[in-house]
């Protein structure tokens, strides 16, 4: 597999003559550059960049990357995953697919605060009961990534969740790097590839980013409503790839008031089965009754 090559043509093809200063004619028989423009905004040889798109030269040294990372305008997380591509194969290391002992009891100890460890490809490891009860897409055993594209209830969760999955689709790049025959990669891929339009077309592009340390997530709950959290992002020691995912609320916000509200549903206590009183017993229809419900608690 030509991944060097599979990378550079299609950064290539993004790119825009004119926006490298380069005139268009209006006759081109391929979208952006063509292999010739590049070798010159690099700087090198068009038959030695034609030999290393074509993979007939694997192997190109670190100032011809940085040279051609510089004519395609790369971002340094780009230009570390074209390094990644044209380094020496390394031997396929054993990506942990659990948690480190302990690790649970953390998140467990964590009652207020939703909290996941997702591993390289975006499988979620562990979690706790209040990022379960935030949304199912943090439950153990599900892939983020999937979950975005594929589930109409996570979609609703997430507005604006078009806006985030180039962003997940990138850092999948990234984390997979030149071990694209991983299976469990190799699985996720051709599952989306098949079932989504949408992650065909950015996984074609090539994008490589690492997950962002930190941000703001916009929510929608079907119980709270809408909520914003902020998240960070901290690396697990000695577990490549594993990332804690931990979110909070900003103090005395409606956001805080929402997250202690699905707290409390969550430890409310079951009542026992038995048979049902029907002089008291009532059933809620109202979504208003149910937001009076929920405002009282704020």
């Amino acid at each position: 597999m030509n991944l060097i090559g599979e990378y550079l043509r299609a950064r290539r093809e993004l790119i825009r003559p004119e926006d490298v200063g380069l005139h268009d004619n209006g006759h081109r028989r391929v979208p952006g550059l063509r292999r010739d423009e590049l070798a010159m905004l690099a700087g090198i040889s068009t038959e030695y960049y034609t030999r290393l798109e074509q993979g007939r030269d694997r192997r190109p040294s670190s100032q011809v990357l940085d040279a051609i990372a510089r004519a395609l305008g790369l971002d340094d997380a780009a230009t570390a995953h074209l390094h990644a591509l044209g380094a020496p194969p390394a031997p396929r290391r054993r990506r942990p697919d659990r948690v480190r002992p302990g690790m649970q009891a953390l998140l467990d100890a964590w009652h207020d605060t939703p909290a996941y460890v997702q591993g390289p490809f975006q499988h979620v490891l562990a979690s706790n009961q209040l990022a379960v009860a935030l949304s199912p897409i943090f439950a153990a055993d599900g892939n983020i990534l999937r979950s975005v594209l594929l589930d109409p209830a996570a979609q609703e969760f997430s507005p604006g969740w078009q806006n985030r999955v180039g962003s997940l689709v990138a850092a999948l790049r990234v984390m997979a790097g030149p071990d694209v025959d991983d299976p469990l990669l190799a699985d996720l891929v051709g599952e989306l590839s098949v079932k989504s339009d949408l992650f065909r077309r950015l996984w074609s592009r090539h994008d490589a980013k690492p997950h962002p340390g930190g941000g703001l997530h916009h929510m929608r709950h079907p119980i709270v409503g809408e909520i914003h959290l902020h998240y960070n992002k901290f690396a697990v020691s000695d577990a490549d790839g594993q990332l804690l995912v931990v979110y909070h609320a900003q103090p005395g916000s409606p956001s805080a008031d929402a997250l202690a509200l699905l707290r409390s549903l969550r430890d409310a206590p079951t009542p026992p089965p038995g048979p049902v009183d029907r002089t008291t017993a009532t059933i809620d229809t109202e979504p208003a009754s149910r937001q009076a419900r929920i405002d009282r608690h704020r």
